[in-house]
């Protein structure tokens, strides 16, 4: 897409906060074209505006949380997942307390209230990063590789020691895939570790209906999975809400293995550390090129000369 967008009118969603287990509602407001994704806590007097961006990450542990001064917000990846796979680049998030509700565990509630509202394009060009070269980041058995390509793709794989995991791999291609194919894919978890979470007053809001959880052997909910690789494809959904976080949209090619939070966002950090990994590209540029690219041939009769058009 060449232009910028943002949505047609607010909405608001409500829950549970996944650690708390208080409620939790976000409202989304329109924004104006150029002033990205911000985030505000409704309930501090302050009302400081927390930008969407890598450099704004306070933690990466057990989600990821945004922060300025003593501000902060979690859980913010699968709403950014949904606004990344729906193409919003502008919008204020208006959030009742310090983390956004996990509703059913996946991007699907999020996606399904953008969707409801409609998308409005602005009459202002939207901004890619072009990756210029190959970049690589390894985290113990984590890592990454970015190389360039012309449009975004992003290849995630998984690999567990799990009889109900195992090895699983996802690729999304924007442009290709929808995102309602990874949009619905649960975070998932091990039993034993969310023993341990709540031992430590965190996950009280958490339960079988927002996340999948499997023990030694099993997956404990009822209706088991989604799709057979929901493993694989919410790593995936993660990962597109983190890439979120670099302010505008990438284009190149992302292999992912064992990814999580912190190597989602130490990549987009990567990627910035070095101006020559990058290049800023206008939108409606790329897409008179592209355009001109699929023009076809005229047909010439034979003797004819062919002028250029």
């Amino acid at each position: 897409m060449a232009f910028q967008t943002t949505i047609r009118i607010d909405v608001s969603i409500t829950g549970i906060g996944l650690h708390s287990g208080e409620p939790a509602t976000v409202r989304l407001v329109p924004s104006a074209p150029g002033s990205g994704i911000s985030f505000v806590r409704m309930d501090r007097k302050d009302r400081v505006l927390i930008p969407a961006k890598a450099e704004n990450v306070v933690s990466t542990r057990l989600a990821t949380t945004l922060g300025f001064g003593d501000s902060t917000i979690s859980t913010v990846e699968h709403l950014l997942a949904a606004l990344a796979g729906h193409g919003i680049d502008n919008l204020l998030v208006e959030v009742s307390g310090p983390e956004l509700p996990i509703l059913d565990g996946s991007a699907r509630e999020f996606s399904d209230a953008i969707l409801k509202v409609g998308i409005q394009t602005q009459l202002s060009s939207r901004q890619y990063i072009r990756i210029k070269k190959k970049i690589e980041l390894r985290l113990g058995e984590k890592w990454a590789v970015i190389e360039p390509s012309d449009h975004f793709e992003l290849h995630s794989s998984i690999e567990f020691d799990h009889p109900s995991i195992g090895y699983q791999e996802n690729t999304f291609i924007g442009g290709v895939n929808q995102f309602t194919e990874i949009a619905a894919a649960r975070t998932f978890c091990l039993l034993k570790d969310v023993e341990a979470m709540r031992r430590m007053g965190l996950a009280k809001g958490g339960s079988l209906k927002n996340a999948v959880v499997v023990d030694d052997a099993h997956i404990l909910n009822p209706e088991g999975l989604r799709c057979s690789d929901e493993f694989a494809r919410h790593k995936a959904l993660d990962a597109l809400g983190d890439f979120k976080l670099s302010g505008l949209n990438i284009l190149g090619s992302f292999r992912l293995h064992r990814s999580g939070h912190d190597l989602n966002t130490q990549l987009i950090a990567r990627i910035f550390s070095d101006p020559s990994n990058y290049e800023i590209v206008d939108g409606t540029k790329l897409a008179a090129q592209k355009k001109a690219t699929k023009r076809p041939m005229l047909s010439v009769a034979r003797g004819a000369t062919a002028s250029s058009y």
